[in-house]
């Protein structure tokens, strides 16, 4: 599939992009290099091979919610250089 330098102006204008010429002129063979490539994998047959997310196969490492104690709220506020005595004092973000 050919890219013309008239689609990758149009996208350009689109995406807000202010392309030279020159660089219309090379975006457009680079597309059309990618998109060559693209086509040549696609002549590829991929029945019976499973679809893959990840290079190396992950698990889940999500764990069961349990119910923990908090931070004792004491020591907690010793931490910080400014407190009320239930939360700490930050300066007025406008």
């Amino acid at each position: 599939m050919k890219i013309t330098p008239e689609e990758v102006s149009h996208v350009a204008n689109l995406a807000r992009l202010r392309l030279s010429p020159e660089e219309v002129e090379v975006m457009a063979k680079q597309l059309h290099d990618i998109l060559t490539y693209v086509a040549k994998l696609n002549e590829l047959d991929t029945r019976g091979i499973t679809p893959t997310t990840h290079a190396i196969s992950i698990v889940n490492a999500f764990r069961e919610d349990e119910v923990k104690p908090s931070l004792d709220r004491e020591k907690t506020l010793a931490n910080g250089p400014q407190q009320d005595g239930e939360f700490f004092v930050v300066p007025r973000v406008i």
